[in-house]
């Protein structure tokens, strides 16, 4: 992580991007172009994309009851600050997998990025190694993951793995993402099957069947063997594609097969369920992470910040719980933590920014994102992650 980072992290990043910010508008007559109310955010980004781009990233499944859900969790744990100690300075290092990391977020898996930027997956690679955040490279990105890994530097990446039909093309994704220095490999759990998503199905768009999002697929040895004589044919891949990506025979004892192909950890996306997540430790996977998919798979399902203290008392400290699914503020990342998460992943909004601004806008999202952390902890009376406890929230 580059040292600039880190000194900002380290220096009470929330004092340092306020005073930027204000210093910013009232001496210079520049106000941000990322906006940090979130309502605003979305309402710009939905400006800078096309109807189908915006309503691929921001929209869910069915009714889209489950995304709702995942907000009104949030609104419904209220922080509990404590007065009177002393909040000089905060911590919001998270120690996991065995590395400390200067803060507890990383940036969520989000394909077919090029819909929002030009760039896509390389501007978002760039900001989050400016800012120290791990990105977890899509399975579905628009840039092959070495191209990502390049632009990313220095920076921590880790792998979101589909577990598709050719188990040739698993492995081949997942030595690729060893070899170009990915950390861990995510592999999504809940995308079976591809959720009713209706705002997607009333606008007839795909992006897949353009061709677009399965830059890892093109690039890969194994699914060029597989087109044949089709090589160079987008239309060919992007049937192949469909056809490929997703697997809904996997079970349980099928995830041994990764052990053979890497020696990364393991962490398994989309759990809701204490018996799953015991079941995760039973196979011996290395972390786990409480998501549903930002609401995106199942309409009606439950929010996940409400499955996420039960599956962190199953677990019990023995491997990572993870947490994804309606974070949109710095205060929501705190009240994760303290219902059992030990790091958070950021989707909708950083794309939201990547959209507007580009690399600007995800470093200007995620920066503000950590702001509000460090100033909440400092609030609430928490000058480390520690202190983020169950006790700090009320539910209910």
């Amino acid at each position: 992580m580059p040292d600039q980072a880190e000194d900002a992290l380290t220096i009470a990043p929330g004092t340092v991007r306020q005073g930027e910010i204000y210093v910013s508008g009232m001496l210079h007559q520049r106000k941000q172009a990322v906006p940090t109310r979130q309502d605003e955010l979305e309402a710009r980004a939905a400006a800078a994309m096309s109807p189908e781009a915006f309503a691929y990233i921001a929209g869910g499944a069915g009714r889209e009851a489950t995304m709702r859900a995942n907000l009104a969790a949030f609104d419904s744990v209220r922080i509990r600050p404590r007065m009177l100690r002393d909040m000089a300075s905060r911590d919001m290092s998270a120690t996991m997998l065995g590395r400390v990391r200067p803060s507890p977020i990383l940036a969520a898996p989000i394909g077919v990025q090029e819909m929002a930027h030009r760039e896509g997956d390389l501007a978002t690679a760039r900001a989050c190694a400016e800012i120290g955040v791990p990105m977890i490279i899509s399975n579905q990105a628009s840039h092959p993951m070495e191209a990502i890994a390049a632009a990313s530097g220095a920076g921590e990446r880790w792998f979101q793995l589909y577990w598709g039909k050719s188990d040739a093309l698993v492995a081949s994704l997942v030595r690729r993402a060893e070899a170009c220095g990915c950390t861990a490999i995510v592999v999504t759990l809940d995308t079976a099957l591809l959720g009713w998503r209706t705002r997607d199905l009333d606008l007839a768009y795909l992006p897949f069947l353009e061709a677009k999002g399965i830059a890892q697929y093109t690039s890969d040895p194994v699914f060029q063997e597989m087109l044949g004589d089709r090589k160079g044919d987008p239309h060919a891949a992007s049937l192949l594609f469909m056809t490929t990506y997703s697997n809904p025979t996997i079970t349980w004892d099928r995830l041994g097969l990764l052990r053979q192909h890497t020696s990364l950890p393991v962490i398994l996306k989309g759990i809701n369920h204490p018996d799953d997540a015991r079941l995760a430790i039973e196979y011996g996977m290395d972390g786990i992470i409480v998501s549903n998919h930002g609401g995106r798979q199942i309409d009606g399902a439950m929010a996940a910040l409400h499955a996420l203290a039960d599956v962190a008392e199953a677990v019990g400290g023995r491997l990572p719980v993870l947490f994804d699914s309606g974070i949109r503020s710095g205060s929501d990342v705190f009240k994760a933590l303290a219902l059992g998460a030990s790091s958070v992943l950021i989707g909708r909004p950083y794309v939201y920014g990547l959209s507007i601004a580009g690399e600007a806008g995800v470093a200007a999202v995620l920066r503000n994102m950590l702001a509000e952390l460090d100033l909440t902890m400092g609030l609430a009376g928490c000058a480390s992650l520690a202190d983020v406890g169950r006790e700090a929230v009320l539910c209910g």
